[in-house]
């Protein structure tokens, strides 16, 4: 079974909230909220990745630096096995804003588990629940 490594991001605003992404029409998971990111290239690291997917899915930038790690998903579904770094960043430039056809959604700690999530994003919500 192929493994995959995807980079994902806790963006977290001045009143504490997180920012997730829905999935869009004909991806799969299609309707589903999950925290930004995206596959990890050859070549690249993990933040440099999220770098790069924060830019071209959010219009945002940040950098390196202020990417915390916080924890990661290892989930295997039907046809792969996703690995899933998740870094939490509270400073970035710009507004984020979807750039490819998925609607954003600032979301409040209490409400982050009644957001229907791709099966492994869900065990990722408490670990930030309680990080927050």
């Amino acid at each position: 079974m192929k493994t995959v490594l995807v980079s994902a991001v806790a963006l977290i605003d001045r009143d504490g909230r997180v920012l997730l992404a829905q999935r869009p029409k004909g991806k799969s998971m299609e309707g589903l909220w999950e925290f930004p990111g995206g596959k990890v290239e050859r070549d690249e690291t993990p933040e440099i990745a999220l770098l790069r997917e924060m830019e071209e899915e959010l219009g945002i930038n940040t950098w390196e630096s202020c990417l915390a790690p916080l924890t990661f998903a290892s989930h295997t579904y039907e046809t792969f096995h996703l690995i899933m770094p998740l870094f939490a960043c509270r400073k970035w430039k710009g507004t984020p804003e979807p750039r490819e056809n998925q609607a954003l959604k600032w979301v409040a700690k209490q409400d982050l588990r009644s957001c229907p999530m791709p099966a492994a994003d869900i065990p990722l919500v408490p670990i930030l629940y309680d990080w927050l």
